[in-house]
């Protein structure tokens, strides 16, 4: 208890770092596997092959190595002096991306054809019909692996820390070298990623349930 109690203002600054890239990286990588998603069933040749070679490079790339071209690669070439935190979230939201695109595109393969088709004939196009009349009946597919990914991308937070962005993974390294033992460590470190990801698990479960359809 006595290393929670000395220095809880680092757990504490930990905690709220993980929260904070979790949520951040998060929206990266919702906005952008939805816009993939589409992408990857988009009548333009293009854009599919956009879609696939986005998902195939980032689902098959260790994520280690997507964060170190994004904290010694991209500063470089393309945004020199962006802070760890932004970098750390961008490398996290493109990597889950692909595998909310992937979760997104099977939704909408749940969704019956003749619904696209019968958008398409009342004159909607690919955009508007995959706005308006596939994305929200393939929400509810849509949630349940969804939920496994951001818990997924929040454990993966947790190599953020190695980049020198304020996390409980950094935490815990300071604990560590600072001499502490590192079962109690590991333990109030597990405790704090229990929190969030049975948050997530609760807010997923309470959109599925008002979502769900009446049987």
């Amino acid at each position: 208890m006595n290393v929670l109690l000395d220095h809880f203002a680092e757990f504490r600054n930990g905690f709220i770092g993980t929260v904070s890239i979790t949520a951040v990286s998060s929206v990266i990588a919702l906005v952008l596997g939805i816009v993939i998603a589409g992408f990857r069933v988009s009548p333009v040749p293009p854009l599919r092959f956009f879609g696939t070679a986005w998902v195939t490079l980032l689902r098959n790339t260790p994520l280690t190595l997507l964060f170190l071209v994004f904290f010694f690669v991209v500063p470089e070439i393309l945004f020199p002096g962006m802070s760890p935190f932004v970098l750390a979230s961008l490398a996290l939201g493109f990597y889950t991306s692909s595998f909310v695109c992937e979760a997104v595109r099977s939704g909408i393969s749940t969704v019956p054809l003749g619904q696209a088709e019968a958008a398409r004939s009342l004159g909607l196009t690919f955009s508007q019909t995959l706005r308006l009349i596939v994305l929200p009946q393939a929400t509810r597919t849509v949630l349940p692996p969804l939920s496994s990914i951001f818990i997924a991308l929040t454990k993966n937070s947790a190599i953020a820390g190695a980049f020198s962005v304020t996390e409980l993974f950094g935490w815990q390294t300071l604990m560590s070298e600072q001499g502490y033992a590192i079962l109690p460590i590991f333990c109030w470190v597990a405790v704090a990623y229990l929190v969030v990801t049975f948050a997530i698990s609760g807010l997923f479960r309470l959109l599925e349930r008002n979502m769900e359809v009446a049987r």
